[in-house]
């Protein structure tokens, strides 16, 4: 299940109403789905979208999108290490960026224009959107391997914009759980 970290107040919201609620007057949907049973666990591709034919339809009619695919990463996928890279620094992107998790984890760092920079952790289940030019960045757990549904506005898809004088490196990228941890290639920092 999601969570919210705010670094800069060492504040964590784990219920999902105030989550909901936290991220709502930044534009920022939040939901979650069943997976489990649902889902088969070697389910392709067009099994997953098929599964979540009727909630992907919903959101398409509530943000405008034209399309869905299924995004799968793990420590195997060639050039990795260069697609991390280019989510890893802070950005936005001309239209919303929609993801549900149907696998694995990843944490979103969110940098409004009206508040605090506050890291979303998502896990299977997990529905967020970051609205079209919110500064943001991404990062992967320690287990670098997630697998989402992706929606958007145009078919051709988006690219990062980089922003001027980003604020990523001043943020520890990490993932929640039993243990708060720092990139894959760093060692533990302390236990939650």
């Amino acid at each position: 299940m999601a969570s919210i970290h705010i670094q800069d107040e060492n504040r964590t919201i784990t219920d999902l109403s105030e989550i909901a609620d936290f991220l709502a007057p930044h534009g920022i949907w939040y939901e979650h789905w069943e997976v489990e049973g649902r889902l088969a666990p070697d389910a392709d591709n067009d099994a997953v979208l098929t599964t979540y034919h009727d909630e992907i339809e919903r959101l398409k009619d509530r943000g405008g999108f034209v399309t869905a695919d299924v995004i799968s990463v793990n420590p195997e996928t060639p050039g990795l290490d260069e697609m991390l890279a280019k989510f890893a620094k802070e950005h936005t992107h001309s239209e919303d960026e929609v993801r549900f998790t149907v696998k694995g984890q990843g944490v979103f760092h969110i940098h409004p224009a009206d508040g605090p920079v506050f890291a979303v952790h998502v896990e299977a289940g997990d529905l967020i959107n970051v609205p079209a030019n919110t500064r943001h960045w991404f990062d992967l757990c320690q287990d670098r391997m997630i697998r989402c549904i992706r929606l958007f506005e145009d078919p051709a898809g988006w690219a990062p914009h980089y922003v001027d004088e980003p604020v990523n490196a001043s943020y520890t990228p990490i993932c929640f759980g039993p243990t708060y941890v720092e990139k894959a290639d760093t060692k533990p920092v302390v236990d939650l």
